[in-house]
């Protein structure tokens, strides 16, 4: 059985880091692959401009307006293919906002008005355009649930893990220790009185660059836990890391769940 451990938490990003254990490798990347793949969330597809005399063309805004994460009410909505209507769009699978500005000043996130009141940009302060005296922008956007594997723009955040560090230090080889903690980007080491030691809340953020074993000469080895890993989960505020989890696993699930009825079909 896997045993977590969190290590760290940022409650302004809302990053999580962790250490897992029991796990092989091909898990913990089909995990990350499917958080970042298969998780859905809402992000708007398409776009009706019905006016722009701003500075940009329709569809750079539009490009714009497609990567502003929007808050997302999973159980609420269908993914389209999956949706009763087949993709036709319903109030199940597609969401109506709209935007209507003058200049001049500044056009933001904040300005989108959802008919949905879950469903919302997750940045209220995220800039779209500017806007001069007499210039003014409106349009109507669709969004609706996607998942990364068809655009990065239903991806809900970066997931990425390593191997957990494991540093040994031979004390009796250390001629430098002042130089070799300095080496050190992450800072894992601090020198007292000539000797080198392990900051222990900062070993877990070693990423193997090796530095300090060759300003060392060799006196420090450094090697990878093939049994543990360090994970981390960064959303980009559409889902939090409990959810892009727990719904990854789901649906990696019923993923195994299907390819088992496919190849007892198949014999």
């Amino acid at each position: 059985m896997a045993d977590f451990q969190i290590i760290e938490k940022d409650k302004k990003t809302g990053k999580i880091t962790f250490a897992v254990k029991g796990i092989h490798a091909a898990f913990a990347n089909a995990m990350r692959r499917n958080m970042l793949d298969t998780v859905p969330v809402m992000a708007i597809e398409e776009i009706e401009f019905r006016k722009n005399t701003s500075v940009l063309y329709d569809e750079i805004i539009a490009h714009r307006l497609g990567l502003i994460p929007l808050k997302t009410d999973a159980k609420s909505y269908e993914l389209p293919a999956n949706c009763k209507c087949k993709g036709e769009g319903c109030n199940r699978c597609q969401l109506k906002l709209t935007l209507s500005a003058k200049g001049p000043g500044t056009v933001y996130a904040s300005d989108i008005k959802s008919k949905d009141p879950k469903v919302k940009p997750v940045y209220q302060d995220m800039p779209i355009t500017k806007l001069l005296k007499g210039q003014e922008i409106e349009f109507e956007a669709t969004a609706v649930l996607g998942q990364g594997i068809n655009h990065m723009k239903f991806s809900p955040g970066l997931v990425w893990y390593k191997h957990k560090p494991e540093i040994t230090i031979d004390e009796k080889k250390i001629t430098n220790a002042e130089a070799v903690a300095q080496s050190c980007p992450m800072n894992v080491y601090e020198a007292k009185d000539s000797k080198l030691k392990i900051i222990k809340e900062n070993q877990n953020k070693c990423h193997l660059c090796l530095a300090c074993v060759d300003i060392s000469k060799n006196a420090i080895k450094v090697d990878n836990n093939q049994d543990e890993f360090i994970m981390s989960i960064e959303p980009w505020g559409q889902l939090t890391p409990a959810e892009m989890a727990a719904t990854a696993a789901e649906m990696f699930i019923d993923t195994l769940e299907e390819m088992d009825k496919l190849l007892k079909e198949a014999q």
